[in-house]
């Protein structure tokens, strides 16, 4: 979909829908008072009959409203004026899109930009209706035979800017909204993909498509001859059981100079997690090919990263594997001495995304990074912490904790801090190895973050714990796309590009 800014009167606009907002208890916004003043009065006449109450979430289409150029006006209920929060005015656009898309507008200039939202400004509304537009316009229907598809799709949106002087803010709030959107439509594509198309070679492919796309994109992958050579052990012990070969993707992006030390985005790629021989219950097992979101979130940001251009240098390292119980599975009561000389003792093969993690966390020293953020569907106690609603991030290093914090508010996708002290350390111990690869029950999403912890000595580090966020479960089962809009979020800000004013 195109999406533009502009700055006029409403009813001045030719355009298939006008879109205002309508606040409880049936009370014209500003722009909307406009068009009722030049229609004399004819949308305060509807209010009073009673026809939209202004609900979040209510919709009337109207056509040939008098004296308006428009040959629609869409009403949009905002609810409580003084109540509209981010979170319902993103559930207000989307809303707006799908009501649009049935009224067979193929085009619309939406003036809910304008609107008050609480400690929010216009480039922060322009980007976010941008992607709630298209995660809502968004459909996985690759594999099925039979597409329906919109018989009059909304093809052009116009958001209105309250003066001139911000349509630079809009104009790059477009930009970035689109970027963002990208990435997430990548993420979510790759993520639900089944496990017998979305293998750990598929990733590979994936990764190479996108550096084919961008003069400063690389590919390079490590593959299971030459993790052996690096004594990637407990990598490849993961992916033993499988008949698929694990792969290590790395995206090179290079946006500053050869010599400015990148940050690195280590993404887990469990493309099907089985449990290998701790296998787990089959109800929902299907769920499992979604163990790779870490990887697609990835992903999906450098997909961001190269869309805008930002002046940073990253590498994107996609952890590709998969586990599954077979006679030459690794089983619980191995020792297995990691890239880094460590031992693990395993304790259950169910806990595998540490074990790949922590040899890749051990590999990405050689590019001696200035910071590391990996990203994981790691541990189900995330969910029964923080629910689906955030993402768990844990670090060592406060500075680096609280710049994605500041960019999961900023981006709307959320993130809340968990502790990492020390004294979580002593779950991992080991009667037989340096650490086991379990903790317990008790804080299982800080003890998997204390495991990793072991391998990430060398630079300043954060996990991205996502099992509750990457995807939905139920009627709506499907990828999320987070947290590229976070990664990019902090990407951009590292940039010094998060500022738009």
């Amino acid at each position: 979909m195109e999406f533009s800014v502009k700055s006029g009167s409403p009813e001045k606009q030719r355009s298939a829908c006008i879109v205002v907002g309508v606040f409880e208890p049936r009370r014209l916004s500003g722009v909307a008072e406009q068009l009722d003043q030049v229609s004399d009065g004819y949308l305060s006449g509807l209010l009073r009959r009673g026809d939209l109450e202004g609900k979040a979430g209510q919709m009337l289409l109207l056509h040939h409203v008098p004296n308006i150029l428009s040959e629609r006006v869409l009403l949009v209920g905002c609810g409580k004026e003084r109540e509209l929060d981010e979170r319902q005015y993103k559930q207000i656009i989307e809303k707006t899109i799908h009501t649009l898309n049935e009224t067979g507008s193929m085009e619309a200039v939406c003036f809910l930009s304008e609107l008050h939202v609480k400690g929010r400004d216009t480039y922060w509304k322009v980007r976010q209706a941008v992607e709630a537009a298209q995660a809502g316009l968004y459909t996985f229907n690759q594999l099925k035979t039979r597409k329906e598809e919109p018989r009059r799709p909304l093809r052009k949106l116009v958001f209105n800017v309250p003066t001139r002087r911000e349509l630079p803010i809009g104009e790059r709030a477009i930009q970035h909204g689109l970027a963002i959107s990208k990435g997430v439509t990548i993420c979510r594509d790759v993520a639900n993909m089944p496990p017998n198309i979305c293998t750990p070679r598929y990733l590979a492919e994936q990764s190479q498509a996108l550096a084919d796309k961008y003069d400063n994109v690389s590919f390079s992958a490590v593959d299971e001859a030459q993790m052996a050579e690096l004594g990637m052990n407990a990598y490849l012990a993961v992916g033993r059981g499988s008949e698929h070969e694990s792969v290590l993707s790395l995206i090179h992006y290079q946006g500053a100079d050869a010599d400015t030390p990148p940050i690195v985005l280590v993404g887990k790629g469990l493309t099907f997690d089985a449990g290998g021989i701790s296998i787990k219950p089959s109800a929902n097992m299907d769920e499992m090919k979604y163990d790779m979101g870490g990887a697609a979130s990835v992903l999906g940001a450098m997909q961001a990263l190269a869309e805008l251009q930002i002046p940073v240098n990253v590498i994107g390292a996609i952890a590709g594997c998969e586990n599954m119980p077979d006679g030459k599975a690794y089983r619980p009561g191995d020792v297995l001495t990691t890239m880094s000389g460590q031992t693990v003792e395993v304790l259950n093969t169910d806990a595998e995304g540490r074990l790949v993690l922590c040899d890749t966390l051990t590999y990405i020293e050689r590019f001696s990074p200035d910071t590391v953020v990996d990203v994981a569907t790691l541990t189900g106690a995330c969910i029964v912490a923080l629910g689906h609603h955030a993402s768990g991030l844990m670090s060592p290093h406060n500075p680096l904790a609280h710049e994605l914090l500041n960019a999961s508010e900023q981006s709307g996708d959320r993130a809340w801090r968990l502790p990492l002290w020390d004294e979580y350390q002593e779950a991992l111990d080991s009667p037989f190895a340096d650490m086991q690869n379990l903790g317990g029950r008790d804080a299982g999403t800080i003890t998997a973050a204390c495991f990793l912890s072991r391998f990430t000595k060398k630079y300043h580090w954060a996990h991205l714990d996502i099992a509750g966020t990457a995807w939905r479960s139920g009627a709506k089962k499907g990828a999320t796309g987070r947290p590229v809009p976070m990664l990019t979020q902090f990407l951009l800000n590292r940039a010094g590009q998060g500022q738009h004013d």
